[in-house]
């Protein structure tokens, strides 16, 4: 069942995205060649827990991290390690989630590590593109088929390939609540209401869409080992514009 969130509920998540916007905010001034993974995790935690929240991901079933830190063919759910150092040339996906007032806030964003090639500027591109697509869509009048549709859309037309296997999703007490939404059409009827709250999330490949789960059953590469990129935002839906709830408030 789809929850419509009260406006006390849609409060205590504004704040909560505002926080998780926060750590993407700081992961863009020091993702640079040379820094692990694991001092990315320990600044996003010191944010995160200095602005009187707590990290959603650590703990969920068993993850040991506050963030997940996914390079190039990693789509998600990597582990920050110390041993993983950033690359002149790669691209990370930066998975954050909040909690603050027992209400949820998550975004994913891919960067760019130094001078990146032409062919991961495309798939970060067309990524981001698709995403704000899919925003567009998350309006009443229309269905969750028409949110997969606009990410597929954008999908198709840059010649990239979809992670089939994982999905955008509905946010609020828990990280993942009803609805699942895919990245493409499956022909979804379910109508979206004012006070629906989704994550809405592609994640693209530049070459095909399999994927599979690395020995921690955490990390998921792409088959072929081609680089993958992922952007998100917790997402309400209102009678007007819908609303990104994981930007930085003003004020």
């Amino acid at each position: 069942m789809i929850n419509r969130k009260s406006r006390e509920e849609i409060k205590r998540m504004r704040h909560a995205g505002h926080i998780v916007a926060l750590v993407h905010k700081k992961m863009r001034e020091v993702v640079e060649p040379g820094i692990s993974t694991l001092e990315l995790d320990n600044i996003a935690m010191h944010v995160i827990k200095e602005n009187k929240a707590i990290p959603t991901f650590l703990g969920y079933n068993g993850f040991p991290a506050s963030i997940c830190t996914s390079i190039n063919e990693k789509v998600v759910h990597g582990i920050p390690n110390e041993k993983e150092i950033l690359k002149e040339g790669d691209i990370i996906a930066i998975d954050v989630g909040a909690t603050y007032g027992g209400m949820v806030g998550d975004s994913a964003w891919s960067y760019a590590v130094g001078k990146i090639s032409e062919e991961k500027q495309k798939l970060m591109k067309a990524t981001e593109e698709a995403l704000f697509a899919g925003i567009s869509k998350m309006r009443p009048g229309n269905v969750l088929d028409d949110i997969s549709g606009a990410v597929e859309d954008v999908a198709t037309s840059y010649g990239m390939g979809i992670v089939r296997n994982y999905g955008g999703h509905g946010v609020g007490h828990q990280m993942h609540e009803d609805p699942f939404l895919f990245n493409y059409r499956v022909g979804d009827k379910t109508p979206i209401k004012q006070g629906y709250v989704i994550a809405i999330e592609p994640m693209l490949n530049l070459g095909c869409d399999d994927v599979f789960t690395e020995d921690d059953n955490w990390g998921v590469v792409t088959k072929d080992r081609m680089p993958s990129a992922h952007f998100e935002h917790t997402v309400l839906a209102t009678d007007d514009e819908p609303i990104l709830m994981t930007t930085i408030m003003e004020g």
